[in-house]
């Protein structure tokens, strides 16, 4: 349970206690009901008000579900594919062809670990150079036989290590972001917890981006941003909120094309009700990017990025 749960973790236990008292069945069923409706209104109450923060929070959940369990329950006969044909593989990037919806597309995604061993071997989810290179391989893969690609985004960053940095880490985020833009076949991001800075960007240059409800997007995450402005993390909270990062923040400044609904709780505490809900949303914009001819594709692709932010021009 996350620190803002505590009240939702009291009264369950407090339902558990009556459960295994001895009072009179009739009372201890009424109380039980009672007890259920008010858990009910206060697991509303708490999760419809959460502050950016607590939201990195969910995001962040060691249960919620990673790419390889989207790619097991919305796909099938997925074919992982490996190596960026330049030396190296990575395995906090997996991807490959699968089978969505009855037709082949290229899913692709960032992979973290639920044991610390497996942790270890994803890099908790953060790419080095050879992971952002393989995953660009597989989209020109994908576009060389004109499949769609479904990028599937949740990572902290990409590696901040000295043999990241050595093997060319910023070209081949760089590089990404440039290849990306000019892909000729439809293109859906999804973020599916963290999306931290370049290492998310790299995979999320889209023709419609969608955010999980409880996920968030953000040049740096709320601990590096009080860490520059007030010297420590102390202040999180309070730059989470500040930063604008999550789905609704991001969905109202019209920087994405719309949230994903999560069960109450977040996606951990019904998985099956997320999946459903990701392939529903990302069969109804592949269908309308289907239609769109490829150039027009790159077109209002380019359009959508160069038309963030504002800006005027100064005659010096």
């Amino acid at each position: 349970m996350l620190d803002f749960e505590k009240a939702i973790l009291d009264q369950e236990d407090k339902i558990q206690k009556l459960k295994e008292s001895k009072i009179d069945k009739e009372q201890k069923s009424n109380e039980i009901k009672q007890l259920k409706s008010e858990l009910h209104q206060l697991k509303k109450n708490i999760y419809s008000n959460l502050s950016g923060w607590q939201k990195v929070q969910l995001s962040r959940h060691p249960d919620r579900p990673y790419t390889m369990d989207y790619i097991d329950h919305i796909c099938t006969d997925f074919i992982e594919l490996h190596g960026d044909r330049n030396g190296g593989d990575d395995a906090a990037i997996v991807g490959g062809f699968a089978n969505f919806n009855d037709q082949t597309v290229m899913i692709i995604g960032h992979q973290k670990g639920r044991s610390m061993k497996e942790k270890q071997k994803r890099n908790f989810g953060m790419s080095n150079p050879e992971g952002y290179r393989k995953a660009l391989r597989l989209m020109k893969m994908a576009e060389k036989f004109n499949k769609p690609i479904i990028t599937l985004i949740d990572t902290p960053g990409a590696s901040p290590g000295l043999e990241a940095e050595a093997h060319g880490q910023a070209e081949a985020i760089a590089t990404n972001l440039q290849e990306m833009m000019m892909l000729k076949v439809p293109v859906i991001s999804i973020i599916i917890g963290e999306g931290a800075a370049g290492g998310a960007l790299a995979m999320a240059i889209c023709d419609r981006m969608l955010m999980l409800e409880n996920t968030w997007f953000s040049v740096i995450s709320p601990e590096v941003c009080s860490s520059i402005l007030w010297n420590n993390w102390d202040h999180k909270e309070k730059a989470a909120d500040q930063m604008k990062l999550t789905a609704q923040d991001l969905c109202n400044f019209k920087l994405i094309d719309g949230k994903v609904k999560e069960p109450l709780g977040g996606a951990h505490k019904d998985p099956e009700k997320v999946y459903l809900n990701l392939k529903k949303e990302v069969i109804k914009h592949l269908d309308e990017l289907k239609a769109i001819s490829p150039q027009k594709r790159i077109d209002n692709r380019i359009a959508k990025y160069t038309n963030i932010g504002i800006y005027e021009e100064i005659k010096s």
